[in-house]
């Protein structure tokens, strides 16, 4: 897939996701591609969230934001740990926090804004201890396959 956003922007959602865990073990990906290869983002989000590894954190409390860029599409999916931390409508209004600025084409704003609510959700649930915390999984984004070309 080309990388749809630039270096600025990457940088700027690599940052907000560093910042969001300098106070909690909790981690944070991002993870971009072309489509959306299942029917519901959702299902996709699952699939990507176990090829990350991102079940493996110690207090299972990952948390990653999926968009299918060129599809339109959107989930945000934690872990177990903090889907039993935090409130019923706390995803939902996660996303449509998201949701708003990509209607607006501000992609990166509505990343960064969910990015930084989860980050707060994760520091109250899951605050830093610096004598057992480590980062557990990787801050960059990741991206997607290339989709294959049309016939």
């Amino acid at each position: 897939m080309k990388n749809p956003l630039t270096p600025e922007q990457e940088a700027k959602l690599v940052s907000a996701i560093r910042q969001a865990e300098i106070k909690t073990s909790g981690e944070i990906r991002v993870h971009l591609e072309d489509t959306c290869p299942t029917p519901e983002p959702l299902d996709r989000a699952a699939q990507v969230f176990a090829e990350l590894n991102m079940h493996r954190t110690a207090q299972r409390n990952g948390v990653l934001f999926y968009l299918a860029w060129e599809a339109r599409r959107f989930a945000v999916i934690g872990d177990a740990g903090i889907n039993a931390a935090v409130p019923d409508d706390f995803w939902e209004t996660t996303k449509e926090t998201v949701l708003k600025h990509f209607r607006a084409n501000d992609y990166v704003t509505g990343l960064e804004k969910g990015v930084r609510m989860v980050g707060e959700q994760l520091q109250h649930f899951f605050p830093y201890d610096a004598g057992t915390d480590s980062n557990e999984l990787d801050d960059s984004i990741s991206f997607g396959k290339p989709t294959p070309p049309r016939a």
